[in-house]
C-alpha cells in the first residue's frame, strides 16, 4: 500500500475529487493549508500599504491506495492539477506498513 500525498491549488478541488472517484477511490481526507515553494507568495495592498503573503492557501490530499492504483492516481491528479504555472503544487508518495479499519478489524488492502 502506498500513501499519496497531493498539495494543490484550491480550485482544482471538486474537479479532482470527481476524477480521483471516477477512479474507483474509495476515501481520501482533504485538509485547507498553507504554504511556500518556488512561487514565494504574492503582494497585495491594503489601504494603500503594501503587504507581502509569503504562505499561500493550498489543499492537501491524503489517500492510501494499493500499489497498482498509484501510477493511474498520480498521472490524473497531475493531468487535473497543471496549469504550467508556478504554484500548481507537489505529490508525495510514502509506503504503509499497515492498515486497519477500526470498525471491522479488517487489515491491509482490505481496510483501504
Amino acid at each position: 500500500m502506498k500513501k499519496i500525498e497531493c498539495i494543490v491549488r484550491a480550485e482544482k478541488l471538486e474537479e479532482l475529487k470527481d476524477t480521483l472517484n471516477s477512479l474507483g477511490v474509495k476515501g481520501m481526507t482533504v485538509s485547507q493549508v498553507m504554504g511556500c515553494g518556488l512561487q514565494k507568495g504574492k503582494t497585495e495592498y491594503y489601504r494603500g500599504v503594501e503587504i507581502n503573503i509569503n504562505l499561500l492557501p493550498k489543499i492537501k490530499l491524503e489517500l492510501v491506495v494499493k500499489d497498482s492504483e498509484v501510477d493511474k492516481i498520480i498521472e490524473a491528479v497531475i493531468k487535473v492539477a497543471r496549469s504550467g504555472n508556478i504554484g500548481d503544487g507537489k505529490i508525495f508518495v510514502y509506503e504503509i506498513a499497515e492498515a486497519i479499519r477500526i470498525r471491522t478489524g479488517e487489515r491491509g488492502d482490505a481496510a483501504v
